[in-house]
């Protein structure tokens, strides 16, 4: 299972990357963050199956960022640590789904309980919805497939505009509550279609309710839930950006995702689907080589346009000349382009084949490597003018990325030209 950690403290961070023993266990630290809101973005990118978070953060503090990973990524398991002891914090945690809450200071055998603790959780729960899912698929279930009739309904053309707001007041008087301010459709393909289905239900059914998955003959069509149009947009973009990754998981093929825009009527939802299912159908267009892509619409306007290789080139090009402020994250890039944050980490992605943060590293790297070949500068100095507060992080990250540390890179290429 895929980690990732979220703590200020440099001496904590770097206990748990260095002294836990990762390589003898089912899990792997996909990734690091100083706060919760440098995490999110990240958190986006590597899809961890669990999320280990302290509680006293900068910016974005642990209860913050629970708080938006439960709203927008329910189905990640998440453990709390702690240097305060107090009910007050386990209660806040307790309420927003925290699996477990640790206080520090923590060890590998109690970091391992914990995780393997919280790994148990996630499989029970998976294979619990599977089995259900097969249950219902061999029994057959009336009830669920009149509801998932009737949400397939919101997506035909056959039905009146006023029809949608009768079928959610019929779903809610079923026990299945899709009544909400605002609306977005996702629409999937998936080769084969039977996999991605199982994919996108067991997504769905760990999302609270705020998501809600339909076959379709290529794939899914999924209803997302929102409390404001920024709620929805977000939901949309992480729901999708986990299917994607969790159906190339299993071993799907010719992934195609398109997201229509967010609507704030029942009798729009159609209006959303259609979107969706026009961006994805642009993509088997365009996608020539490619197997997995994704595409979005957000208020009319479909990436893929022209204008938007301009506004990647123009985030390519900010991010070069303010990657070495170590606070630089997705939040200014995407502002600086008039984009909203989810939108901008999900074309970026697709249109330069690097998410953000492979493509902060990778400037960040090249400025090292440059200074590590032509320059005496000690790798502590070199860290902080490549965009690192933290030398040992900044090692840790060329190691992992460059095959090497920084001093023996030096050794073997200095004064070589790249």
């Amino acid at each position: 299972m895929k980690v990732f950690l979220a703590d200020d403290e440099i001496v904590v961070r770097e206990g748990i990357r260095e002294s836990f023993p990762w390589d003898e266990t089912p899990y792997t630290l996909v990734g690091e963050a100083p706060d919760g809101e440098m995490a999110l973005p990240i958190i986006r990118d590597t899809n961890p199956d669990i999320v280990i978070t302290d509680i006293k953060m900068p910016f974005m503090d642990g209860i913050e960022l629970c708080r938006t990973l439960r709203a927008q990524m329910p189905w990640i398991g998440i453990i709390v640590l702690s240097g305060y002891d107090e009910f007050e914090y386990a209660r806040q945690c307790l309420q927003l789904g925290v699996r477990e809450y640790l206080v520090k200071p923590i060890n590998s055998e109690n970091l391992r309980e914990a995780l393997d603790k919280v790994s148990r959780q996630l499989e029970d729960e998976r294979k619990a919805i599977e089995h259900a899912a097969s249950l219902r698929n061999r029994l057959g279930n009336d009830e669920h497939l009149v509801r998932e009739k009737l949400i397939a309904s919101l997506y035909s053309e056959d039905a009146a505009a006023e029809d949608a707001v009768n079928v959610l007041k019929h779903l809610e008087s079923m026990g299945c509550n899709v009544i909400a301010p605002y609306y977005a459709v996702v629409d999937a393909a998936f080769d084969p279609a039977s996999e991605g289905q199982a994919v996108a239900y067991t997504l769905s059914e760990s999302s609270g309710g705020v998501m809600h998955s339909t076959p379709t003959r290529t794939g899914s069509a999924l209803l997302v839930l929102g409390d404001t149009a920024e709620d929805a947009e977000e939901r949309a973009y992480a729901f999708a950006s986990s299917l994607v990754q969790e159906a190339e998981r299993t071993g799907c093929k010719g992934i195609r995702v398109g997201i229509g825009e967010i609507v704030g009527a029942p009798e729009d939802i159609l209006k959303s689907f259609k979107a969706a299912r026009h961006i994805r159908h642009i993509l088997v267009d365009r996608a020539e080589e490619k197997s997995v892509i994704l595409g979005t619409r957000e208020m009319g306007d479909v990436s893929g346009d022209a204008n938007t290789p301009a506004m990647i080139s123009e985030a390519k090009l900010y991010m070069s000349q303010h990657f070495t402020d170590p606070n630089l994250m997705l939040q200014d890039v995407a502002k600086a382009v008039g984009m909203s944050n989810s939108r901008f980490s999900t074309v970026f992605s697709q249109t330069g084949g690097q998410t953000f943060t492979e493509y902060l590293i990778y400037l960040r790297l090249n400025k090292a490597k440059e200074m590590l070949r032509t320059t005496a500068v000690k790798s502590s100095q070199i860290a902080r003018e490549s965009g690192y507060n933290d030398s040992h992080y900044f090692s840790y990250i060329f190691k992992k990325n460059v095959g090497m540390t920084p001093s023996e890179y030096r050794s073997q290429y200095r004064n070589v030209p790249e």
